[in-house]
């Protein structure tokens, strides 16, 4: 399209400079172009090229292609091809994952958001050197693999000299494009005047009145219309008959129809080309004249084709726009496009190019081939070797679809629906099981099909009948596979766990009960093992029967590291740290999340790191280390934004009810609750009682708390009872109910002596302490500080030099009662939990002390100017790590992260990383 398209944009040509002009001066910009086809996007993208080769950019590009939407990364392997030899200056794991991902070389699967920072770090390495634009044209074709990862890295560049410009087409009206969110700039419809201007300078002769304004009124404002439609209305006409109404067919429908009007009025030879350019989509010209060899199609065929204005074809094959290949292509007849896929096949190379050679086989097939179809089949474990899960799962598809043999093709289907559940494809996931269970299909397989259908409506639903749903599946895999059963028994423990009090049918008891006819546990027995064995108990014989079993569990992932690293124990980290909690063990809790956060981050595994540093965080809180889990809350929300989740609020909400912020609080548990409902989720409900029945006793509003304890209690959630029990305890005496106060402490203190930790011993003695009158009360005051001193959650202790305070000063002891209440105040205000701090000035000054104000720190180290990533930033400096270093744990390049330290300097007063190593930073 010419540039005479850029009539009448000039705001629109503004804010393209304005992002060139950031990006020269170091600040990153990111801008998102969108529109209907033909509405000028192409036009001023190429403008954008053009200024900014002239200013002294580089400049790379690549563009999405509908036909090329199943080769994994395919897109980004266009964009970074030229830049690759700076690939060596990426840290190691950047740089393998790349090369995996481009087929360089093996190893194994890179997660997609490695992979991007790789993509981040080599462009600001590029940057480095000299500006760099990056234009994507039609972004709405790009393969799966490589919009996520552009997506990932549009939200991430911050202060390179990188400007990232996103072409797409406007999506359907109810859906979104990958890159939703992002600055955006749409382009409508050109004014009437600037639209008659451009019709005017493409005509070289002078247009009756109403034609003209016929032509202006079909265009409707589109540049590429009231380009094309004159080309291809015979004006002798007098417009008769030219075009439907404008009402009828959408402006692109008739700007592609005017292409194949013009494409059928050349010689059946040059239409042939015309097809067999359109099934090519990586232009490769010498790939193209060997197709046309074996077509029989000459040379001089591309002249009149070139003169049609439809397809150029130098050192590069090009329609002159995307809507002419896609014209030419939906024109052809079903024959016609099975010969040009036949000859494309012959023509790629089977060593260098398999994938596409097998595509293209697979396009010319009528009806199936075996051939074909195991040749699709390699090619997707080629892909799933790169980490294209969406690749993969599309070439088995369409090998599924290809197989003669009924039972290979349920074979096939069904591991294609494994590759559509990997990918997140759930929808076609189950429509591939269907397929598949058309069978026939052998028992094994039958086992899996339905585990994988269990599995794929816990994830879209997690719904109260998925226990039922894995259960079904573990008893047809018993005598088949005995470890898959096992397993599989324990995921219906995990999603009866999930669902809590909101599951119906097979809850956790139900589960238990099922999951006593598992098959015997191999020797020596798997953590996964040790979890299924101490949670059936748990349920079939009692908490204290389960605790040595849960126990080993425990230790079994605590001493033998390499078994958390092996995929297969991996995802249940989760529960163990349910199961921890639940056990009131501290040291593995702590432990096993933050094991989780470190394997997350070595693997660059931003789909797992959110739920990881969301556990740590509320970890943290418990550990009154509000600061740290300030930091990791921030860095979880925008890891999220930048993968396009919605932030996980748990750390969030439990910091706010802590720190005794009710209004915050209350609406978080609001949110909380209302999506965890939503979702059948009673674990996430059963957390936010619990941390609500806090917020309500840091506050004195007790009847509340006791409210908000009670349900996890009732329901015996497996890990949140455990946080609610001391909690209902306190409350209970506090609102005057003694009856329930003494019925939560027997079961807590039964539970706390199987336990045996520090940690529970020093709740039941302090939740006994808070029932007991007269002298013994102290000695269990007593023995509740002392344990507690030596647990990993100071918040309990400093809670319980409050309740003992409290308890002292009403003995009339008002001495003694200051000096706990001091230690109380102290504590909790240092820990920054307020209301709890609050509690006990108020007590404080009952006694006829008043209580110190905290110490204002010092204006010279202003650490509370600092913003939650920041002093993340400034604490990893402070350690001696690199920017490089710092940049690859928080999936930021190196040059934004020298920004933030820029920052960091001027808020501190500092000049140095040295000066950051002897400041108090919090």
């Amino acid at each position: 399209m010419k540039l005479t398209t850029l009539l009448g944009r000039h705001e629109e040509w503004e804010a393209v400079k304005q992002l060139l002009a950031r990006s020269q001066s170091g600040r990153s910009g990111v801008l998102v172009v969108r529109g209907e086809a033909g509405i000028g996007k192409t036009a001023l993208v190429e403008h954008a090229r053009a200024t900014a080769s002239d200013v002294g950019f580089r400049v790379e590009s690549a563009v999405g292609v509908e036909s090329e939407t199943q080769f994994a990364f395919a897109g980004l392997h266009q964009l970074c091809a030229p830049m690759l030899d700076r690939a060596g200056t990426l840290p190691d794991p950047q740089r393998a994952a790349l090369g995996v991902a481009f087929g360089q070389q093996a190893g194994a699967a890179p997660d997609q958001f490695l992979v991007g920072l790789a993509v981040l770090n080599l462009l600001a390495e590029v940057a480095e050197e000299t500006p760099l634009l990056c234009l994507v044209d039609d972004a709405q074709w790009l393969d799966e693999a490589s919009a996520q990862v552009l997506a990932f890295v549009a939200r991430r560049v911050a202060a390179e000299r990188l400007a990232l410009v996103l072409v797409v087409r406007d999506p359907p009206a109810d859906g979104l494009h990958p890159f939703s969110g992002l600055p955006e700039l749409r382009l409508g419809a050109l004014r009437e005047s600037d639209a008659r201007r451009l019709l005017a300078s493409v005509t070289h002769t002078t247009l009756d009145a109403a034609v003209c304004d016929r032509f202006i009124a079909e265009a409707r404002g589109n540049p590429l219309a009231l380009l094309e439609l004159p080309r291809s209305t015979p004006l002798a006409d007098g417009f008769a008959g030219g075009f439907e109404p404008p009402d009828v067919v959408a402006v692109p429908r008739r700007v592609e129809d005017s292409f194949q009007r013009r494409a059928r009025s050349l010689p059946a030879e040059v239409q042939l080309l015309l097809l067999l350019a359109s099934a090519e989509p990586t232009g490769d010209v010498a790939l193209l004249w060997r197709a046309a060899t074996h077509l029989g199609i000459r040379a001089d065929a591309a002249a009149p084709a070139g003169a049609a204005g439809l397809l150029e074809i130098d050192t590069r094959v090009r329609f002159a726009h995307p809507l002419a290949r896609s014209a030419v292509y939906r024109a052809a007849k079903p024959p016609d496009r099975r010969r040009v896929h036949d000859a494309l096949a012959a023509a790629s190379d089977p060593v260098s190019d398999p994938d596409r050679r097998a595509w293209h086989r697979a396009k010319a097939v009528v009806g199936t081939d075996e051939q074909v179809a195991a040749e699709l089949e390699r090619s997707a474990g080629r892909a799933r070797a790169r980490g294209g899960l969406a690749a993969a799962a599309a070439f088995l598809q369409l090998a599924s679809d290809l197989t003669p043999d009924p039972a290979t093709r349920a074979t096939r289907a069904l591991e294609a629906a494994h590759a559509k559940h990997d990918a997140g494809a759930f929808t076609s996931a189950l429509e591939l099981l269907t397929v598949a269970a058309a069978g026939p299909l052998a028992p094994l397989q039958l086992g899996r099909l339905r585990l994988l259908r269990a599995q794929i409506a816990f994830h879209l639903t997690r719904g109260s009948d998925i226990p039922g749903m894995l259960l079904d599946a573990a008893k047809t895999l018993a005598p088949l596979d005995s470890s898959l059963a096992r397993d599989t028994y324990l995921h219906a423990m995990d999603a009866a766990v999930h669902a809590g009090d909101l599951a119906c049918g097979s809850g956790v008891l139900g589960v238990a009960r099922a999951a006593r006819d598992a098959p015997r546990a191999p020797v020596p027995p798997r953590p996964v093992d040790l979890l299924l064995d101490g949670l059936t108990t748990r349920f079939t014989d009692g908490y204290e029967a389960s605790v040595p079993t849960l126990q080993r569990a425990l230790e079994t992932l605590l001493d033998h590291e390499s078994a958390v690293d092996d995929d297969n124990d991996r995802p249940w980290l989760w529960l163990a740290c349910h199961v921890a909690a639940m056990l009131w063990d501290d040291q593995a809790l702590s432990a096993l999340a933050n094991r989780a956060v470190r394997l997350a981050r070595e693997a660059g595994s931003l789909s797992t790191l959110p739920a990881a540093l969301n556990a740590v965080a509320s970890i943290l809180v418990l550990a009154g280390e509000l600061a740290s889990a300030t930091e990791l809350a921030a860095e979880e929300a925008t890891i999220t934004q930048v993968i396009g989740a919605p932030p996980l609020p748990n750390a969030r909400f439990m910091l706010a009810a802590w720190r005794g912020r009710q209004a915050e609080a209350l609406e978080l548990y609001a949110a909380m609750v209302e999506e965890a409902t939503e979702r059948g989720e009673g674990a996430p409900v059963a957390l936010a009682q619990a941390t609500l029945a806090a917020l309500h006793n840091g506050l004195g509003n007790y009847d509340d708390a006791l409210a908000a304890a009670r349900p996890p209690c009732e329901h015996d959630d497996v890990a949140y009872s455990s946080l609610a029990l001391p909690e209902l305890v306190e409350a209970a005496v506090r609102a005057g109910d003694p009856e329930r106060a003494e019925a939560a402490l027997e079961l807590l203190s039964s539970r706390a002596r199987a336990s045996g930790t520090d940690f529970a011993l020093g709740l039941a003695a302090r939740s006994r302490a808070l029932t007991t009158t007269g002298p013994a009360a102290e000695e269990h005051y007593r023995e509740a500080i002392a344990r507690l001193t030596n647990c990993r959650y100071p918040a309990f202790l400093g809670r319980t030099h409050l309740v003992y305070g409290e308890w002292l000063r009403r003995e009339g002891r008002r001495q003694d009662a200051r000096e706990q209440l001091r230690t109380a105040h102290q504590q909790l205000s240092d820990m920054g939990m307020e209301a709890f701090a609050e509690r006990a000035a108020r007590e404080l000054r009952a006694t006829g002390e008043h209580p110190r104000k905290r110490t204002a720190q010092p204006t010279a180290q202003p650490t509370d100017a600092l913003t939650a990533q920041e002093l993340q930033i400034a604490r990893l400096v402070a350690t001696g790590a690199t920017s490089r270093e710092v940049a690859a744990h928080l999936f930021l390049s190196p040059r934004t992260i020298e920004a933030h330290l820029r920052s960091i300097f001027r808020k501190l007063g500092v000049t140095s990383r040295g000066q950051l190593k002897v400041l108090p930073l919090p």
